[in-house]
């Protein structure tokens, strides 16, 4: 612990923990929406499949960031034109994830840099976060909040009630297409920082821990993003302060730390309020 400011005065921490605060906001931004559109499957698909693309961005140019971007966008504009109904998403997903991953596999046995690099694109690397990265992070994470607030009403409005949205007007299979490449965007970044196999604790975890909480929409957007900024922020100052742990690790504790404090309180609430009336 005594070795926390000393840490936090270093430009790869302060690196490290703008990384955190910006992919921590995209997905508790749109965290609510996967839970309510049923699409956490689609996340740890998109998630994976960020893996081939990470290995080809390696390979080509030595650049996993670009590589995992454009491979989750050509993934989930798949995924967005093969399984436009609910039923057949899933499936869709766990054919391209099982293709994806064999693809992965194939490309990193052609990588032969440090093992270290190759690694992080599964476990995740936020110390190793340089000014290149953290300035596409920036974009990326900027890009992503401003498509956001422009699909907000629609897809909220699509996300509650489809059938009412689809009489009024609201293009379903755009809107649906428009929020996979979103979440292409958000699994992206979340993966420089958990790694693409524990994405879920930032794009699922503090969206489920702020729907036990309330039902108004704004405030469980506000609260997903609030918890994932918790966990993101606070893993990475644990880990900073342990010195053993690894960041991934720490995140997904405090993630998954608030989710049992949410369902704890929730369900006190649900039991206190019976009993007063």
């Amino acid at each position: 612990m005594n070795n926390l400011p000393f840490y936090l005065s270093q430009p790869f921490a302060q690196h490290a923990l703008l990384a955190a605060a910006i992919v921590a906001i995209i997905c508790g931004f749109i965290g609510p929406f996967v839970i309510m559109r049923g699409m956490a499957f689609a996340v740890h698909g998109t998630s994976e499949l960020a893996f081939p693309g990470a290995a080809a961005g390696l390979l080509i140019a030595n650049n996993p960031l670009a590589g995992a971007l454009v491979g989750t966008l050509v993934f989930a504009t798949i995924i967005g034109l093969l399984g436009v109904r609910e039923r057949e998403r899933d499936s869709v997903i766990g054919v391209i994830l099982a293709f994806g991953l064999g693809m992965g596999v194939l490309l990193l046995s052609f990588y032969h840099g440090f093992a270290a690099e190759a690694t992080s694109i599964l476990f995740g690397n936020i110390f190793g976060a340089g000014n290149g990265q953290l300035l596409a992070l920036v974009l990326i994470g900027a890009g992503a909040t401003l498509a956001m607030l422009i699909l907000y009403r629609p897809l909220l409005f699509a996300s509650v009630d489809p059938d009412v949205a689809e009489a009024r007007g609201v293009p379903l299979r755009l809107v649906g297409l428009l929020f996979l490449l979103i979440l292409a965007f958000a699994v992206t970044e979340a993966a420089q920082i958990v790694g693409t196999l524990l994405v879920l604790s930032l794009a699922i975890t503090p969206a489920a821990a702020a729907q036990r909480l309330s039902a108004r929409p704004i405030m469980v957007t506000t609260l997903s993003i609030l918890f994932a900024l918790i966990a993101s922020v606070g893993g990475l100052l644990v880990s900073l302060a342990n010195g053993r742990l690894k960041a991934s690790v720490c995140i997904t504790f405090v993630s998954f730390g608030i989710y049992l404090a949410a369902r704890v309180f929730s369900y006190r609430s649900s039991q206190a309020g019976p009993s007063r009336a």
